[in-house]
């Protein structure tokens, strides 16, 4: 795993989700990392939809590789503002641009302090060194 497959504008998750905020939102979607322990994604299913809330750590979608099925978390709390829909005909999109065109979704932060919580890139990188340690 290199770090050109980590990206230094967002922040991270243990279970390998980003955020990265984009003016009053913060889009997510999962990382590189993932993408290569799950395989080719089969299916993308988000659970939410605008308007609708979700909370940090929780579930709010699973997606689907030719090995496995993994629950998606999110990785703060606050309102759905978009979904990618494009996700539903086009799950390969995760495997192609998993950093750009596949975020998942889109929400506006209750609590924009979520964020800093979150693993930067450095801590990341630790994360994946140790992950690949075992």
């Amino acid at each position: 795993m290199s770090s050109d497959d980590v990206r230094s504008d967002r922040r991270y998750t243990n279970d390998h989700e980003w955020a990265k905020e984009d003016g009053n939102v913060v889009r997510v979607g999962i990382t590189a990392y993932a993408i290569d322990q799950l395989g080719d994604i089969t299916l993308v299913n988000l659970d939410v939809k605008p308007g609708e809330t979700i909370t940090r750590g929780k579930a709010f979608g699973t997606i689907e590789s030719v090995k496995t099925l993994s629950d998606l978390f999110a990785p703060l709390s606050g309102k759905v503002v978009e979904v990618n829909t494009a996700l539903e005909t086009r799950p390969e999109l995760v495997n192609d641009d998993c950093y750009d065109r596949a975020w998942m979704i889109a929400v506006e932060p209750s609590d924009r302090s979520e964020l800093d919580g979150l693993l930067d890139v450095t801590a990341y990188t630790e994360l994946l060194k140790k992950t690949a340690g075992h």
